[in-house]
């Protein structure tokens, strides 16, 4: 009791306890916490992965598998048996859409990876290796940010899908599935998406690069190693995780397009574009199968488009009130 009637007046005077400072990432995550449509996102995001995972758990020990087709139900709706209803071969159409979800999830996921790696090499090699560096690099990345991005991957879907890939080392030409078409088009699509990424990584870079506490770390005998990892490359993890965020909805996009003309994976792999392409035709006799996929493509891409939107304004140091 006294304890607490002395806080009290210390309070009263000006003199309140210091509480526990917040670093970056706590005031980003208090921040995002305050935005209710960024929270609801990353809840269904959240929910679409785990159903995700457990239907592919459960489709694999009974109930149905995604290419297991039942040629005495064919295009029906949806029922006790069959949740989504059925397509024109009999599958299940609940097994094949979440097949398509873990896809799309593995290709936007791992399409960003692979961005991440070559945005942040080529962005902080242009910004740190000197003048003819930086010219080198940034008119590469302009000639990348002129072809058109759905004609790139299409061509660059082609080339990876027309040759034998050996294992290095082995010297067997004729190993199939290396890359296999699920690589395949993660390498297409990141072929033309690491070009943003490098742009950020390197406005961020040379703003940083004059910045008071880089100056200080240098006079003070830091290397270059030490300041990049230490002070540099942290504090444009920020802009890039938004970045990031923003492009695996994009990937899930491209994904679904290449699937629809045709470019995406080979039967009878389930992906979410070619499910849309397959219900096309029987859209008039059994509509379920081309709403079922549709719906989980806009949940996974508003999903990640509204957290990346809640991530940007709790990042970015000019929203803060």
């Amino acid at each position: 009791m006294a304890i607490s009637t002395e806080a009290a007046v210390l309070e009263s005077e000006g003199f309140a306890p210091r509480r526990k400072q917040l670093g970056l990432w706590g005031l980003a995550f208090q921040r995002l916490r305050k935005n209710r449509l960024a929270v609801a996102a990353a809840v269904v995001l959240s929910a679409i992965i785990l159903v995700a995972t457990l239907a592919g758990l459960v489709d694999a020990v009974g109930r149905y598998r995604p290419s297991e087709q039942q040629y005495v139900e064919i295009l029906t709706g949806p029922t006790s048996s069959h949740w989504f209803g059925t397509d024109n071969l009999g599958r299940d159409t609940w097994a094949r859409v979440w097949a398509g979800t873990r896809i799309s999830l593995k290709i936007g996921i791992g399409t960003q990876l692979v961005v991440l790696a070559i945005g942040i090499a080529i962005g902080a090699g242009a910004a740190l290796g000197g003048r003819f560096t930086d010219n080198v690099l940034m008119r590469f990345t302009d000639l990348m940010y002129a072809f058109p991005d759905l004609l790139a991957i299409i061509l660059m879907r082609a080339v990876l899908s027309q040759r034998d890939w050996p294992i290095i080392g082995t010297g067997n030409p004729q190993i199939p599935g290396l890359p296999g078409p699920l690589l395949q088009v993660i390498l297409a699509i990141s072929f033309v998406s690491w070009v943003t990424l490098a742009r950020l990584v390197r406005g961020q870079m040379l703003a940083l690069r004059e910045a008071e506490y880089v100056v200080a770390a240098r006079s003070m005998g830091a290397s270059t190693r030490r300041v990049v990892f230490t002070h540099m490359l942290p504090n444009t993890l920020g802009p890039v995780i938004v970045a990031v965020t923003f492009g695996v909805p994009t990937a899930i996009f491209a994904e679904a397009f290449l699937g629809f003309i045709g470019f995406g994976l080979p039967p009878p792999t389930a992906s979410l574009g070619t499910l849309v392409a397959d219900g096309q035709g029987y859209v008039r006799i059994n509509e379920w199968m081309v709403v079922w996929p549709s719906v989980a493509i806009a949940l996974l891409m508003l999903s990640f488009t509204f957290l990346g939107d809640g991530l940007r304004d709790a990042l970015d140091p000019r929203t803060r009130r």
